[in-house]
């Protein structure tokens, strides 16, 4: 059972960019994805949650309107995309589901 983040890297503000949560070892198409961040010094917080099949999504105030949540169950699959980033997004984020965390992908949003 694992999960993995990748696409995480150094971004100006304003940019953009986009985190993929790849699955293996279970049956990912029937569970939620929840994608969490956590700033130095910071808890972790949840910014965005997708349902099964993708049609319900929930977004934290902080994110709504610039982050959108989804997924590939085909692929295994859930995907964040992150536009007009601000410095204070930089964190490391996670996705989770069944239980399972993965090892974060770090995000650093400067110029």
């Amino acid at each position: 059972v694992q999960l993995v983040e990748s696409g995480g890297g150094l971004v100006q503000p304003g940019g953009s960019l986009r985190l993929s949560c790849a699955a293996s070892g279970f049956t990912f198409s029937t569970y939620a994805v929840s994608w969490y961040r956590q700033a130095p010094g910071k808890e972790r917080e949840v910014i965005a949650v997708i349902s099964v099949a993708g049609g319900t999504t929930n977004y934290a105030d902080s994110v709504r309107g610039r982050f959108a949540v989804s997924r590939d169950n085909a692929k295994n699959t859930a995907y964040l995309q992150m536009n007009n980033l601000q410095p204070e997004d930089t964190a490391v984020y996670f996705c989770g589901t069944a239980g399972v965390w993965g090892q974060g992908t770090l995000v650093t949003v400067s110029s």
